[in-house]
């Protein structure tokens, strides 16, 4: 094969070889990100689904892409701090990672454990009541 053709065919071979766990592998390394949260957090973490999606929808809040960046996850709620008395018989607030988004920014197995860890991580700050400009 020539040098040229080589060159061309180098990054469709480099996509192959990323790391790209299937639904239910990617399910796992959000519940051990979930688990690698310290206790005090994971012990007020009520009422809450955690679930994940393939890629969000246009309907999604951010699924637009409206600022270049992909959604890679969603809180959908009430935050902890805003919950008063009366919130009871509520559905679960729902906090969302995108499967498609994630892996499209990684290439290896640690890219992927990092990009799923700071998401959780960022969305469970939503859920305690954080903004965007207070979160990493």
């Amino acid at each position: 094969m020539s040098a040229d053709r080589r060159g061309r065919l180098a990054p469709y071979r480099s996509a192959q070889r990323r790391y790209r766990p299937d639904r239910r592998q990617f399910e796992q390394l959000v519940e051990e990100a979930l688990d690698r949260l310290p206790e005090e957090f994971r012990r007020r973490i009520d009422n809450v689904a955690i679930v994940v999606e393939d890629w969000p929808r246009p309907s999604d809040p951010g699924g637009g892409d409206t600022d270049g960046a992909p959604l890679l996850g969603l809180y959908q709620g009430t935050p902890f701090g805003l919950r008063g008395t009366d919130y009871h018989l509520v559905p679960p607030d729902r906090i969302t990672l995108y499967r498609g988004p994630i892996l499209s920014l990684c290439r290896d197995r640690a890219d992927v454990l990092r990009e799923i860890s700071d998401t959780v991580v960022h969305e469970v700050g939503h859920y305690f009541g954080l903004q965007d400009d207070e979160l990493p």
